[in-house]
């Protein structure tokens, strides 16, 4: 019999499948309202779809691409990066595009990390996370991520030995799947925590437009010295609804990205032109508007009417300040397996058990807001009308 490589083995993929499984038994009883998977439901911007169309329409779209990005795409992004940030970066040297932020922190791990080098990684944390360092073949060091710490790492806590094997630490604000967000000043103490055992600091910035009552996430590079230590992902799959064009960025430290890029440079050959020429644009008209992205007013819209709508059925639930996710506690003396299980054989409501995410996340469930306001009430109606919230799981 022929067998997989073991690198698959501590991948998380068989919760998802078994979601998927029980999602299609489920609809055949009655219609299913998905609110598991982070996959924007909108269209870019009319002007954005006019551009790729436009581009693909251009006798040189089909070559090959440059692995690092176009300079008018690197361009941009500098540009962008000073407009909404305030950081300075050299678009020859400290960016390059990627097939999607999830693409580039696949690579990641294995441009740094080799066996029995150790990782520091979020738990709760986006499944990429440890898979990237399973996949390299390194060691995790989970990093607890709990309410009492506001949902940050707890860096104190973090074993001298362990700090000392680290080649790199993991980081997500605002979070998936926590929608938890961190102040500048927590990213000051994770620059000294990484010039001091010289550990490479990897924050994904993917929500960063997706925030709600005025909030702006920072960037991690906005801390002084971020830069001597770290590198950053952003994508454009949520703040303009361009998920399945597969295109994001790194930014930062060049001698950190250049492995990255070499990995990157033997895989594939970057990002359709086209796609690229759509991206530019996006970032223009973001940058040109002088206003915050809507993308976020969209997305509050739909967590006040969610978290309403649960708080009349009964289920009280801190609203989140950033992110298309909202991590709801599951009711005493439910698992957040058995709880997401009967969500949907019960109110066909489809949501993922935080223990998904990681031991940490066991007591939670992840609610994502790719719905219209509408689809989200009735499935807050749903949930109150099935009695789950007010019943304990039979043999409990």
């Amino acid at each position: 019999m022929r067998t997989p490589s073991r690198r698959l083995e501590h991948l998380s993929s068989a919760i998802f499948s078994e979601l998927a499984r029980r999602k299609r038994s489920a609809a055949q009883r009655r219609p299913v309202i998905d609110l598991s998977i982070g996959s924007p439901d909108q269209p870019p911007a009319p002007e954005l779809v006019d551009v790729l169309v436009e581009a693909v329409r251009q006798p040189g779209a089909f070559g090959y691409p440059m692995t690092d990005g176009t300079d008018e795409f690197r361009a941009e992004v500098a540009r962008w990066y000073r407009y909404r940030f305030g950081v300075a970066l050299d678009p020859d040297r400290e960016v390059h595009s990627l097939m999607g932020s999830q693409d580039g922190l696949a690579h990641f791990a294995l441009a740094w990390a080799d066996p029995g080098d150790v990782v520091l990684v979020p738990d709760p944390g986006y499944p990429i996370y440890a898979g990237s360092v399973r996949l390299a073949g390194a060691d995790l060091y989970p990093m607890p991520l709990r309410a009492e710490n506001g949902f940050l790492p707890d860096l104190a806590k973090i074993p001298e030995e362990v700090a000392r094997r680290a080649r790199f630490m993991i980081l997500n604000y605002p979070n998936n799947p926590l929608s938890a967000v961190a102040p500048l000043s927590f990213f000051e103490q994770v620059v000294s925590f990484a010039k001091r055992h010289d550990i490479i600091v990897v924050h994904d910035l993917a929500y960063s437009e997706m925030a709600f009552d005025g909030y702006r996430p920072p960037s991690f590079l906005q801390a002084p010295g971020a830069k001597d230590v770290g590198i950053e992902f952003n994508s454009f799959s949520k703040s303009f609804n361009m998920a399945g064009c597969r295109i994001a960025y790194v930014v930062g430290n060049e001698e950190i990205i250049k492995p990255l890029a070499a990995v990157k440079s033997n895989v594939d050959y970057g990002v359709f032109l086209p796609v690229q020429q759509m991206a530019v644009a996006a970032l223009r008209l973001d940058r040109e508007s002088g206003s915050p992205n809507a993308v976020g007013l969209l997305y509050q819209e739909r967590r006040d009417v969610l978290i309403a709508a649960l708080r009349e059925a009964g289920w009280a639930i801190e609203p989140p300040k950033a992110t298309m996710f909202v991590w709801a506690p599951v009711p005493a003396g439910w698992s957040s397996r058995a709880f997401a299980f009967a969500l949907l054989e019960e109110a066909g409501v489809v949501v993922v058990p935080g223990s998904a995410f990681g031991a940490e996340g066991e007591g939670y469930v992840r609610i994502a807001l790719v719905q219209p306001p509408d689809v989200l009430r009735e499935a807050a109606d749903r949930i109150a009308a099935s009695g789950i919230l007010q019943r304990r799981p039979t043999g409990v």
